[in-house]
């Protein structure tokens, strides 16, 4: 299960549009010279002289603002295609388009496809200098891949309708919030909902091999009235349609910046509940014709400096326990975030339980889940 990045892009047109992602929240002058990277790599980049990514738009994860800095760091030229493709595209890229001079270096790919693109000898194994902070159920041991960012489960509520905002799950089930409460689009095929399911099974005497008790849970919302089939997005929760949503932090964090001068957005990462999360992967093509920019990028993207700017996007770097333990999170960009206790120790579902948990879904929420 992936975080789905063609949609997000449609319906956040509009929080592109006032160049939100592409704005970095972390201070340049503190990393005035780039991070700590070997001569001879950095030597060896500019000689090739340029990058090929794929599916990384400037306007997801404040991609933007790392391709911008790359460049002025080391002068390689980057080339961005299909900026809004999907993960089993990328992987195609790497196939059809292995012996040009315009094949991916480098992607950013949900853990499924980075399974896959492992197994399918797609990728190059490259650890970078901070490979010791990533989490290991986000790696493969080899460092074929490695997860990069994630998102939690997170709600949203716009304060103008909303006057007490809700802490837990259990507190959804207040009477003040009838008709209030809506997802990201159908878990049965939209990656933000199930994600909340997931998260409402965690809260709810179910497990990461259990989701069963998360479809349950929105059954009783919905018998109680407080559960709306609308879809939540950035302009029904601006509008007060749907005034409480459960959708990725980062979007609805995302949402609260974009539109504060006309509405007041409190975003929560539940308490009841350990923070549910889902993450991308970064991989160095098998046939990157451009190798050593390749390694390059990903040593910038996992310094400290490339971590930090994913923050410029709301998406939570795949080292950020490991950086708030070292005091590597500056003040300015964490009050801009939740809690960060609300993020430590942050684990994530297995492969094999996603696509458990899509079946148990698939079955149930038809069944129970009556609006």
């Amino acid at each position: 299960m992936s975080f789905n990045r063609r949609s997000v892009l449609q319906s956040g047109a509009a929080m592109a549009a006032t160049g939100l992602f592409g704005s970095s929240l972390w201070s340049r002058p503190a990393f005035a010279d780039g991070p700590a990277v070997p001569a001879a790599l950095v030597a060896a980049a500019k000689k090739e002289g340029q990058l090929n990514i794929i599916a990384m738009p400037r306007d997801w994860a404040n991609w933007g603002a790392s391709i911008d800095r790359f460049t002025a760091l080391y002068g390689s030229k980057i080339d961005s295609a299909n900026p809004d493709g999907s993960s089993a595209e990328e992987l195609q890229a790497i196939r059809s388009l292995k012996s040009q001079k315009r094949a991916p270096d480098v992607v950013d790919v949900g853990p499924a496809f980075a399974v896959q693109g492992t197994k399918d000898k797609l990728f190059a194994p490259y650890k970078v200098s901070t490979w010791a902070d990533i989490p290991n159920d986000t790696k493969d041991k080899d460092g074929h891949y490695y997860g990069d960012y994630y998102g939690v489960t997170a709600f949203a509520a716009n304060k103008s309708v909303v006057k007490t905002m809700p802490m837990t799950w259990a507190d959804l089930k207040k009477p003040e919030y009838k008709g209030m409460i809506a997802l990201n689009g159908n878990p049965l095929s939209a990656g933000a909902a199930i994600g909340a399911v997931f998260a409402a099974a965690l809260a709810n005497g179910g497990s990461y091999d259990n989701v069963l008790p998360g479809v349950e849970f929105f059954a009783e919302l919905a018998k109680i009235g407080n559960f709306s089939p609308s879809k939540a997005g950035a302009a029904s929760l601006v509008a007060g349609q749907t005034p409480i949503t459960i959708d990725w932090d980062y979007l609805s964090l995302g949402y609260k910046q974009a539109n504060a001068s006309k509405v007041d957005i409190e975003v929560v990462i539940p308490k009841d509940a350990p923070a549910y999360g889902n993450y991308y992967c970064s991989a160095i093509s098998a046939y990157a014709p451009n190798p050593n920019n390749a390694k390059l990028w990903m040593e910038y993207i996992y310094s400290d400096e490339g971590q930090l700017a994913f923050l410029g996007g709301f998406a939570h770097p795949i080292r950020f326990d490991a950086m708030i333990a070292a005091g590597k999170v500056p003040d300015a960009i964490l009050k801009t975030l939740p809690p960060a206790a609300a993020y430590k120790g942050i684990k994530f579902a297995t492969l094999a339980q996603a696509d458990a948990a899509k079946k148990v879904i698939a079955d149930a929420w038809p069944r129970l889940v009556k609006v």
